[in-house]
């Protein structure tokens, strides 16, 4: 797979943190023991990097020693992996890769569909939906993808009604009725899990909520379902540069990840807040 010396800047200006070593760990470079090749996979910390995690040994048995580097910026690992300095990439779904692609002119595609993180609706200052008030305060991801995808979940547990036709691209604007008067508080989804008891009630990633340690199953008052539009939209994918998708080593990535191991993994680690789609 294709690498450049600007790795280790990237490396520098993240603090990555690096799983999975391969047979230079230790600094014995010169052994000579492993002729496997490396596979960079540039990831977030949870779930995406936790996940694979798991497949390490199985892509080792396949020839390729794993290196996942971590990193905490949503910019980073798309550029990283356009400038040849990660093999793949795996911490987003297909609609902010292709909105990446739009603003940086760069040429990244998806190799497969690995999970859902379904946005969930969990209680604050008030347990339940119809225990709700009038003027009541929800919080809800500030950016385009998921702000949307939050205002379809209140629309699903009948807080608002928007307009006909929204859908997937809804905004604040397409609310036509509020029959109680909601203030929505839009907030970076990161910060969202911190001040849940400071709102009424709360639209989380599942991803941030996982870190949270909330239990969607029984935290959650209303949660996307994994079979609808919005679960296929929005798949977690390996992300690689045109061309790649059918490089041995990214075949041998997918067919790991997307396997009973992982899938159990995801079910019982997760409980609902990474659902695999395979």
């Amino acid at each position: 797979m294709k690498k450049s010396l600007k790795k280790a800047l990237y490396a520098g200006v993240l603090g990555v943190t690096v799983f999975g070593l391969t047979a230079c760990a230790g600094g014995d470079s010169g052994s000579g023991d492993n002729d496997n090749e490396t596979l960079t996979v540039g990831a977030s910390s949870t779930p995406h990097a936790e996940i694979l995690n798991q497949v390490e040994d199985d892509l080792a048995d396949e020839g390729y020693d794993l290196e996942v580097e971590v990193f905490d910026d949503y910019v980073l690992p798309d550029q990283a992996l356009a400038d040849g300095d990660l093999d793949a990439n795996f911490f987003q779904h297909e609609p902010y890769l292709e909105n990446f692609n739009e603003e940086n002119d760069t040429d990244l595609v998806s190799a497969a569909d690995i999970h859902f993180e379904p946005l969930g609706l969990y209680p604050g200052k008030t347990d339940s939906v119809d225990d709700i008030e009038n003027g009541a305060e929800i919080a809800i991801p500030n950016d385009a993808t998921n702000g949307a995808r939050a205002l379809l979940l209140l629309e699903d547990a009948g807080l608002i009604q928007l307009a006909e036709g929204s859908g997937i691209t809804a905004t604040v604007n397409d609310i036509e009725e509020n029959p109680k008067d909601l203030e929505l508080t839009e907030l970076e989804a990161s910060q969202i899990p911190r001040t849940v008891q400071d709102v009424d009630l709360a639209v989380i990633n599942g991803n941030y909520a996982a870190e949270a340690d909330f239990d969607v199953q029984d935290d959650a008052l209303d949660i996307e379902e994994e079979d609808s539009e919005v679960a296929q939209t929005y798949a977690n994918i390996i992300a690689v540069q045109n061309g790649d998708e059918d490089d041995p080593a990214i075949e041998a990535l997918v067919e790991a990840l997307q396997s009973d191991k992982v899938k159990d993994y995801m079910d019982e680690e997760y409980q609902g807040a990474v659902v695999p789609l395979f």
